[in-house]
């Protein structure tokens, strides 16, 4: 497995986060791993992207010029990375904030309405966590479910652990939305 996977959306959705969170649980399942943020000029409401790549060998080079794996939190980032996802690529995006999806019909897209997920579980901040959690169950080589939620307090900063309940429940909301897995 060599998945090269985009996470993108506005500055203030947790983008950076979901890539380091995924990352650490391959990582502690005993896959290699390389995480490349990107920032925008802003940080919060500007743009925010991340590069990951999870591999069962190791990784050549941690660059992703198209991506196997998309996961779009936003307009802006749906219409800049679903040109580049590689045909038969899987683009999780978030239809709470994307009324209309994907032009492409060579990739599989899976809606996913994080933001009412995320306020189901109990913050709309957990849009992330509902977004890793559907792209766990489309693709449940990169990670288990498990690993990502024990990988929590490894990724959140110090102050933020006390929304880790809510995150372990948008994982699984975003999980559960899913109802077939790809690989």
């Amino acid at each position: 497995m060599n998945e090269k996977i985009i996470f993108a959306g506005f500055g203030g959705q947790g983008i950076i986060l979901a890539g380091k969170l995924v990352c650490i649980a391959a990582m502690n399942e005993g896959k290699y791993v390389s995480h490349i943020p990107s920032y925008g000029a802003e940080m919060r409401g500007g743009t925010a992207n991340c590069a990951v790549v999870i591999a069962t060998e190791e990784i050549p080079s941690p660059m992703v010029f198209n991506p196997t794996v998309c996961v779009a939190l936003n307009l802006p980032s749906l219409k800049k990375f679903e040109s580049r996802l590689s045909a038969g690529g899987v683009l999780i995006y978030n239809s709470s904030l994307i009324e209309n999806g994907p032009q492409r019909n060579d990739i599989v897209a899976i809606p996913v309405k994080a933001n009412e997920l995320a306020e189901q579980a109990g913050s709309y901040k957990a849009a992330n966590m509902v977004a890793i959690g559907a792209l766990l169950k489309a693709n449940m080589q990169i990670a288990s479910l498990q690993a990502v939620k024990d990988a929590l307090s490894q990724a959140v900063s110090k102050r933020n652990l006390s929304f880790n309940d809510i995150n372990k429940k948008a994982l699984t909301l975003g999980f559960e939305s899913v109802k077939t897995a790809l690989h």
